[in-house]
């Protein structure tokens, strides 16, 4: 009797259920992208519930093609090509980071993306204990750290634009103000429209869990301040 062509024993048994088993593995990993996806979706990330779980799916794929793909070659490299998925992932990674205000945003979104390709490569090498272990400690981290205030409140950047009284020395003066509030001033922009009035802006990094609309506050009731707003 012939043996059947490599292509169709893979649909006989047994080896039709050893495919199966690597198709388990991809859709597991697929889901728990879901689940790290839809955290970041709920936090209006740009990273979301399609890419978390194309990355998890895809690292999985790679990871079952690298360790299985190859075993009729004498001598293969099961990590060789799941290896390349770790370097790789940066490139994705350093699509949501991005520089505003003065503040680098995205980072936690860009190492959560790098965390679901370590669940997928995991759950693409059969690791399961390991890898819906490691996708809800992800889930866990994301959660707490956004509930606890002294992990969820982070710095900011912003403009603040006032109308000031002009009077000698009311630059400076109020840049002072601004930093004994504990502020950081990147760079102010002076714009003098008539004789008595002067326009700033100030670009500055306000500390985590500042209350800004307490800082309009007292800054429309001085007496210099014409106004004021973000």
């Amino acid at each position: 009797m012939l043996k059947l062509w490599p292509v169709l024993a893979q649909f006989t048994a047994p080896e039709l259920w050893v495919q199966v088993e690597y198709l388990v593995r991809i859709f597991v990993a697929a889901c728990l992208g879901l689940l790290i996806g839809s955290e970041r979706k709920n936090r209006n990330k740009s990273a979301g519930i399609r890419t978390h779980v194309i990355v998890a799916l895809g690292a999985a794929l790679i990871m079952v093609v690298s360790k299985y793909g190859f075993m009729d070659v004498e001598k293969a490299d099961a990590a060789r090509v799941a290896a390349q998925v770790v370097s790789g992932i940066g490139f994705l990674g350093a699509g949501v980071i991005f520089v505003r205000n003065n503040l680098v945003n995205g980072l936690t979104t860009a190492a959560g993306i790098w965390a679901t390709a370590g669940v997928g490569l995991a759950l693409g090498s059969g690791m399961y204990v390991v890898g819906i272990s490691s996708a809800l400690l992800v889930l866990f981290i994301q959660f707490v750290m956004h509930r606890i205030a002294y992990f969820a409140d982070v710095a900011s950047g912003g403009l603040i634009r006032m109308t000031l009284v002009k009077r000698e020395g009311i630059v400076q003066s109020m840049e002072d103000y601004l930093q004994r509030e504990k502020l950081s001033v990147i760079s102010v922009k002076i714009n003098k429209t008539k004789k008595d009035e002067v326009k700033l802006e100030f670009d500055v990094v306000f500390p985590p869990g500042y209350k800004k609309t307490k800082l309009l506050a007292r800054l429309v009731e001085m007496d210099d301040v014409l106004a004021v707003s973000e």
